[in-house]
């Protein structure tokens, strides 16, 4: 039990049942005070920061122990070195407990209050307003050699992040010589969403605390969080809090990504706006008007909505033939979209697969072929992917059931299915 704290500073001792001696504040000039309890025991006692009738130390507890009393049961001799026995000086212990008060234990934390960032909603008001006219001049009065530019820097911007930022950089799934990592950095940087380090810190945060307050677009907090609004407020502080707990050590030890990284500012001016606007200008006669409106701004926003789908739609529509105790879900919508990003209920069930996904169809996962190509000239080497017996035990043990096949002789088709078929004007033997 606590006991009030002796004017004078001297020890006040009362003994309870059995003699043990309880918890006691110290006086303000040194003093302790001590209760006895049962078992002759003295308990641990805060210490008076100010010097007084006993020994002492500051911010610590002490320990005490009455050697007259008889020992708790679970005790075998009077501990040596103790601080305080009836209120006389004795040494002090070598190694104190490292309790804290009470004050220092618990660590007050306001509850998180949603700020919004008013510089990041009028850009991207701005920008998306910007990227409407794009695309009606794009359909009205612009060259369609521009249209085409613009779709051709919408796929090279995408594949900076998807086989570069996402594949190759966030999850490792297979790994690049410099010449494909170069032109992949170049292409990130087209992309505008960040530099790789910060995006690929992102990312794995994502996977690791995946719909949590630590997920940077948490899609338990509704679409339009995880498609833009994330970027509208400040960082949730289990965001702040987790990131900077997970490795990117091999990120910023990459001399590519570590010149991105001190040069992105200008280098994002040049590849994102400048090279877009003037090509089409000198290349064949394109209005700047159109150029900056269509080429520029328009791919841009778009590439970016693409991106954002991935987090959103993807986490929220769609079967989960791999593992139905997640939300990340097979969208084809969006996996041609994000030219192959869309298969995410098997992408993170799998995150090392460098296809992000069970099924090699090309036209649906553009990033795959990317990869595959430049594997075969010899750019792209060691590529993770996951064996069969693999996904089938994964189907089996947790999908929702939804788990395709392409057709008959497909090696996922169950020996049920294929008694149950029926066969008609089936061929004599």
């Amino acid at each position: 039990m606590f006991s009030p704290v002796s004017e004078r500073g001297g020890a006040v001792s009362k003994q309870g049942s059995d003699g043990v001696h309880m918890i006691s504040p110290v006086s303000e000039r040194g003093g302790a005070v001590s209760k006895q309890g049962f078992d002759g025991v003295h308990m641990i006692s805060p210490i008076s920061e100010k010097e007084g009738g006993g020994t002492v130390v500051p911010n610590r507890w002490s320990v005490g122990c009455c050697s007259q009393h008889k020992m708790a049961p679970n005790v075998t001799s009077t501990p040596a070195n103790v601080l305080f026995n009836e209120g006389k000086e004795v040494p002090v212990v070598e190694h104190l407990p490292t309790l804290k008060t009470r004050s220092e234990e618990v660590k007050v934390v306001a509850p998180y209050r949603r700020e919004i960032v008013w510089r990041n909603v009028t850009l991207f008001v701005i920008l998306h307003l910007s990227a409407l006219y794009g695309l009606y001049l794009a359909l009205t009065s612009a060259k369609i050699l521009t249209s085409l530019f613009a779709y051709l820097l919408y796929l090279c911007s995408g594949l900076g992040i998807t086989a570069g930022a996402h594949r190759l950089w966030s999850h490792r799934a297979y790994k690049a010589k410099w010449p494909l990592k170069v032109m992949l950095m170049i292409f990130n940087t087209l992309a505008f969403q960040n530099h790789v380090i910060e995006w690929a810190r992102d990312h794995r945060v994502h996977h690791k605390f995946s719909e949590t307050d630590a997920d940077p677009h948490n899609a338990t907090r509704g679409f339009f969080f995880s498609h833009v609004g994330w970027l509208l407020v400040r960082k949730h502080p289990d965001v702040k809090e987790k990131g900077k707990g997970v490795d990117v050590s091999d990120l910023e030890s990459d001399p590519v990504l570590a010149f991105q990284k001190r040069y992105y500012l200008l280098l994002m001016v040049i590849v994102c706006f400048l090279v877009p606007t003037a090509l089409p200008v000198y290349l064949w006669g394109e209005s700047w008007y159109n150029a900056w409106y269509v080429a520029a701004l328009f791919r841009y926003t778009f590439t970016l909505n693409m991106t954002w789908l991935v987090n959103s739609a993807a986490h929220m529509w769609g079967s989960q033939p791999y593992d139905k105790n997640i939300n990340p879900a097979e969208n084809l919508c969006v996996a041609i979209g994000a030219i192959g990003e869309g298969w995410h209920n098997y992408h993170h069930v799998f995150p090392w697969d460098y296809k992000a996904a069970e099924l090699g169809n090309y036209r649906a996962n553009f990033t795959t072929a990317f990869i595959d190509f430049f594997s075969r000239v010899g750019w792209a080497y060691d590529l993770k992917t996951v064996p069969m017996s693999m996904v089938r035990t994964r189907v089996e043990r947790t999908g929702d059931g939804s788990h395709e096949v392409w057709g008959w002789g497909d090696k996922d088709l169950t020996q049920e299915d294929r008694d149950l078929a029926l066969i008609v004007n089936r061929k004599s033997q």
